[in-house]
């Protein structure tokens, strides 16, 4: 896969922390953007936040229309049927971001890797096989696709996750965020699991807290 495009946003000048945060099927880099003056991140707090655009994929759910996407899903059955070549791909190009951000001075475990709905499958993947620590993952309307395939580094054994979904979510089920939770478990992690009265979409509340999961993780 290509480098990917980025939308890069400094809180501060010089940067002590990082934050890579990846879209869902159809979106953009610019989907969250509007987000960072919303988490309550201490003033002063230096954060480069990165937003990667996905690459466009025919995306088979849609009648192989070209769309940004991650991955390729072929069937929207409960337990998801999607590329997982295409999947582990993104967050090859994902982890590039990461080496990126070492290489300007950011230590690898003041990165958090944030994701929604196909995002978080590929922050998922690249956030517990990264070969040097990093500073957490945060999983937002999204499912575990790699669950079953992914080699969890022993640099990341333990890492900070958490986990986020609406309860009235259409899109990606709340069963499919508790499985991933179990699966997490299943794999050594101590996941922290919330939910919010909400469809396929994030909540104020739901961002403050992620604000306070970068100031205790990453600042």
């Amino acid at each position: 896969m290509q480098d990917l495009d980025y939308i890069e946003l400094e809180t501060a000048p010089n940067p002590t922390a990082a934050v890579i945060w990846l879209h869902g099927l159809g979106a953009s880099g610019h989907d969250f953007e509007p987000v960072v003056p919303e988490l309550g991140l201490p003033e002063g707090a230096a954060v480069r936040f990165i937003f990667p655009h996905a690459p466009e994929l025919p995306v088979t759910i849609n009648g192989g229309m070209r769309m940004p996407a991650w991955y390729d899903i072929k069937a929207m059955d409960i337990d998801r049927v999607v590329d997982t070549e295409q999947l582990m791909a993104s967050a090859d190009a994902v982890g590039k971001l990461v080496d990126r951000e070492i290489e300007r001075g950011i230590p690898s475990e003041k990165i958090v890797i944030a994701g929604f709905s196909q995002g978080g499958a590929v922050a998922y993947e690249l956030g517990l096989s990264y070969p040097s620590r990093l500073a957490g993952v945060l999983a937002l309307s999204t499912y575990f696709a790699t669950a079953k395939t992914v080699k969890p580094s022993s640099a990341n054994a333990g890492i900070p996750i958490s986990v986020y979904h609406g309860t009235f979510d259409p899109m990606v089920p709340e069963s499919l965020g508790v499985q991933s939770v179990e699966a997490l478990k299943s794999l050594g992690f101590a996941p922290d699991y919330q939910t919010f009265p909400m469809e396929h979409s994030v909540c104020l509340e739901e961002v403050v807290d992620i604000g306070r999961f970068i100031q205790k993780h990453a600042l």
